[in-house]
């Protein structure tokens, strides 16, 4: 793997904002004392398991709840007829990422793995032993579990909030004019986000107040959930999430085995420990859900698209509503004079998906970007240049300008880099040394700029030292690094004099680490709160005679290097220290909060843009199919950290990989359970199956995003890298792919 960046990506900003520093927190999590949510032990612990439907659909007609409790470990054991009440109902969604919920209101089962009760006890084993003691007897109904016998509907939005339904222009008349029409369907799997930390919770109650150590992408929004359901103020709620082994979108949904724990907490006034087991992570805490989508473009004579039809049958539970938005990734990328992507539900004995990395686009776009392969082969033209001439200059439908323009520059140096120039048109037409065939193949990626509200305080102390704080999280995506980062820049200081803290509810909201948004909407609000803490250091300064930066009011100050100096004269300065002295303050706090300017967000459409290319070799006898190369080169305004930038481009194109080559739950049809539930079955890739990796960093000014410049890059790797493999293994073999995962026994047949 190599991290390449161009120079101008290494300018110096400020204090230290766009180096590649190391993580702050590597050496805790190398060494073993970074503190995850189950590893708290507060006095008096009891330990929850949750008992689990096997079955998809029915009721429990019975439980042998004495046999449970009569394990002399076992504590209670809560069923639907000893729960205690909820001040919200758990079936009434709550708003924004509200999802209804199973804690044990009543027998009906659902889907496979739900919680139909919980057993609490002195120890993990006992709480083991007590649920299997219950012997869960069921009354059963034929689970529904694929297109032949799943519920359609008319979703009323899709994914959160999305629209079902996006046209414009007259698509059954561009497809009629059209010299080529290209159709074609395609599907994806259920995919779970199999994080490495399971989901956890330990959850304290001291009378009305709830403590809770768990992993959480979104600390104030739980807050108000949890304590919405147990009747309480959202203050009386805190929660400690300093690290998370991975979340994926999964950890910012409320789900029901970590309500039940809190519940027992309460009922038992005992702290209560619940960790779910990786089978039972299939479930009850979201998925990426399957869909079956259908494209149809036309093409003229020039290669031009005339009309774009993309239309997704999306699956989602029985009983609520997330539907992968996946036909929304033909709305944003390319120009088509007609388009239209529409979406319909399915209803399925399954557990609600929920928000997956990249939700909707990768799904979307790794068929879009097969359909765009397929439709050049087609016209004949080169998939890249194909690219080229239905690139949207403007957002199609709305004809908003792009933030930035960097996507042509994405195409031309990452084809520079990978060699594209030599690819012959025609399939079938390289191999290596050894005999095996030989692809390659692209994707174009792109990815929305979403942005939450965030809050942040910076404290400047006598000692020329700041404290920093916001209540954000760490997936693993390094945001304790990068924002601290941000901050250290904004308070003209090095980043060995900044403490940062985070990840508990108490500190300022940090808004929501999900939807790649999370560098820009936390780190503005750190921004603004260090320049805040300057300008109140600055007045001091400039009011004092004894200053050398007296009366620079009006001109101005810079800070940087723990001093402040004046605009016109840098040689008039003084230090942090020097100045809270002469004041006598032991300390200047600041405050900010970040938003996205709403003329902005009006005036133009906000991508992060790449482009995604890739090298596949092809065993010609037995059809296993490896990924040699990928090379991506991605658009995202400013860059913070190229270290941790490069780590996310990485792990995305990586998850792009699996998705084309490996994952899929595996569905039971007989009995709606996911047979391979478990991280021996269920394929991810490992080293050997990723053996070349090249992440190139486009430098890019977006001054509209937001006034730091940055987008996000967790999610934009997986968008161009599904289609890359797809289409790079049609080049090797001549197979076109439309199914996900891509099998051996498809390219053999």
């Amino acid at each position: 793997m190599s991290l390449d960046v161009p120079s101008a990506q290494m300018t110096r900003y400020g204090s230290n904002a766009g180096q590649p520093l190391t993580r702050r927190d590597g050496l805790l999590k190398v060494t073993g004392r970074a503190t995850y949510a189950a590893d708290n032990h507060p006095e008096g612990l009891l330990y929850a398991v949750t008992a689990v439907s096997t079955i998809a659909r029915g009721r429990v007609t019975s439980l042998d709840v004495a046999a449970a409790r009569a394990h002399p470990g076992v504590v209670e054991v809560l069923t639907p007829e000893n729960r205690p009440p909820l001040a919200h109902d758990p079936d009434d969604k709550m708003p924004p990422f509200g999802f209804r919920i199973e804690v044990l209101q009543d027998n009906t089962v659902r889907y496979a793995n739900q919680p139909i009760a919980l057993v609490v006890a002195e120890t993990l084993e006992a709480a083991t032993e007590g649920a299997a003691l219950l012997k869960p007897q069921y009354e059963v109904a034929v689970p529904r579990v694929s297109p032949g016998n799943g519920a359609r509907f008319d979703p009323p939005a899709v994914g959160v909030g999305g629209l079902p339904k996006v046209e414009h222009g007259d698509v059954e008349a561009g497809l009629a004019a059209a010299a080529r029409v290209i159709e074609g369907e395609y599907e994806t799997p259920a995919q779970y986000h199999n994080a490495m930390e399971p989901h956890a919770v330990v959850a304290e109650w001291h009378g009305d107040k709830l403590t809770l150590d768990m992993p959480n992408q979104a600390l104030a929004m739980s807050c108000a959930s949890y304590a919405a359901y147990f009747g309480i103020p959202a203050e009386n709620v805190v929660i400690r999430s300093p690290f998370l082994g991975g979340g994926f979108g999964s950890k910012a949904i409320l789900n029901g085995p970590q309500m039940l724990a809190m519940i027992a907490a309460r009922m038992l006034k005992r702290p209560v420990k619940l960790a779910l087991s990786r089978a039972q992570m299939y479930g009850p805490v979201g998925h990426r859900g399957n869909t079956w989508q259908t494209l149809r473009i036309g093409v003229d004579e020039r290669g031009h698209l005339t009309a774009l039809n993309h239309r997704s049958i999306s699956a989602t539970s029985s009983f609520d509503d997330f539907l992968e938005p996946a036909a929304n990734a033909s709305t944003h990328l390319y120009a088509s004079p007609a388009l239209r992507a529409e979406h319909e539900g399915l209803r399925l004995d399954v557990g609600t998906p929920g928000p997956m990395r990249a939700p909707g686009e990768a799904s979307g776009s790794a068929a879009l970007e097969v359909a765009m392969d397929e439709a050049a082969e087609a016209a004949g033209i080169d998939p890249l240049e194909f690219r080229l001439k239905n690139y949207a200059e403007t957002e199609p439908g709305t004809g908003r300008p792009y933030s930035s323009k960097a996507l042509r520059e994405c195409y031309a140096e990452g084809a520079k880099r990978f060699g594209w120039a030599s690819r012959p048109l025609a399939p079938r037409q390289m191999r290596d040394e050894n005999g095996f065939l030989v692809g390659w193949g692209m994707g174009t990626a792109l990815f929305p700029c979403p942005h939450f509200p965030a809050e942040a305080r910076a404290t400047l102390r006598a000692d020329g030292t700041a404290l920093v704080e916001t209540a954000g999280a760490d997936m693993g995506q390094g945001a304790w690094t990068a924002l601290a980062q941000i901050a250290a820049e904004a308070l003209g200081l090095d980043p060995d004099r900044v403490t940062f803290h985070s990840g508990v509810s108490t500190l300022p909201n940090g808004g929501v680490a999900g939807g790649s948004a999370h560098t820009a909407s936390a780190g503005l609000a750190l921004h603004n709160a260090g320049r805040d803490a300057i300008e109140t250091l600055a007045a001091f300064a400039t009011a004092d005679p004894a200053s050398p930066l007296f009366g620079a009011g009006n001109i101005g100050v810079v800070a940087r290097n723990g001093r402040l100096h004046r605009r016109d004269d840098e040689r008039r300065s003084e230090s942090y220290v020097e100045i809270l002295k002469r004041a006598g303050r032991l300390e200047v706090v600041g405050t900010g909060q970040s938003a996205r300017d709403p003329e902005h967000a009006q005036s133009y459409a906000m991508y992060s843009h790449g482009a995604v290319f890739a090298e596949v070799k092809v065993d010609p006898d037995l059809g296993q199919v490896r990924v040699a190369r990928l090379v991506g080169a991605f658009a995202a305004g400013r860059v913070i950290n190229p270290r941790l930038v490069e780590s996310q481009y990485f792990g995305g194109m990586i998850w792009g990989a699996s998705f084309a080559l490996h994952e899929e739950a595996i569905v039971d049809h007989r009995t709606g359970r996911v047979m391979n539930a478990d991280l021996a079955e269920y394929r991810v890739p490992v080293n050997a199956d990723i053996p070349s990796l090249e992440a190139i960093l486009i430098p890019e000014e977006d001054p509209y995003v937001n006034p730091l410049g940055v987008k996000g890059v967790g999610e934009i790797g997986i968008t161009g890298t599904v289609g890359a493999v797809a289409n790079a293994v049609w080049h090797a073999t001549g197979f076109r792919v439309r199914k996900f995962p891509i099998r051996i026994e498809n390219l053999i047949a």
